[in-house]
């Protein structure tokens, strides 16, 4: 996990509201994923959730910018999306805009992230 210093530094970048929504987004999401790992990414402007140090062990990143914050998932195409949240038309991608304090405590949102953290213990099982 990165210290506090690190993701400040990292948000810092960013209006004050969308760093203030990062930082209540980070705290779920290292909440909802039990022994997660965060990296930086500079180049790419995320903070990616990993489990490992390779791509297919991300979990979810979040993407702060001027416009907003976004939190992307992924593998999300394999996500259900009953309550219509996830967006984008790419092949292994999904994402969710966040708006709001209340949308990062939401249901719904953590029960994407919890369907996320399945999708990727399934595909660990069947790589062995």
């Amino acid at each position: 996990m990165l210290s506090e210093k690190e993701a400040q530094l990292f948000f810092s970048n960013y209006d004050e509201r969308v760093c203030k929504l990062a930082f209540h987004l980070r705290k779920m999401l290292l909440a909802n994923l039990p022994g997660i790992t965060e990296q930086i990414d500079l180049p790419a402007k995320m903070m990616a959730y990993c489990y490992g140090q390779k791509y297919r062990d991300m979990i979810c990143a979040v993407f702060p910018s001027k416009k907003g914050l976004k939190l992307s998932f992924n593998r999300g195409v394999e996500i259900p999306d009953p309550d219509k949240m996830l967006e984008g038309k790419g092949k292994i991608i999904r994402y969710v805009v966040i708006h709001t304090k209340e949308q990062i405590q939401s249901s719904q949102l953590k029960k994407i992230l919890s369907v996320a953290l399945n999708v990727y213990r399934e595909m660990l099982k069947e790589k062995i």
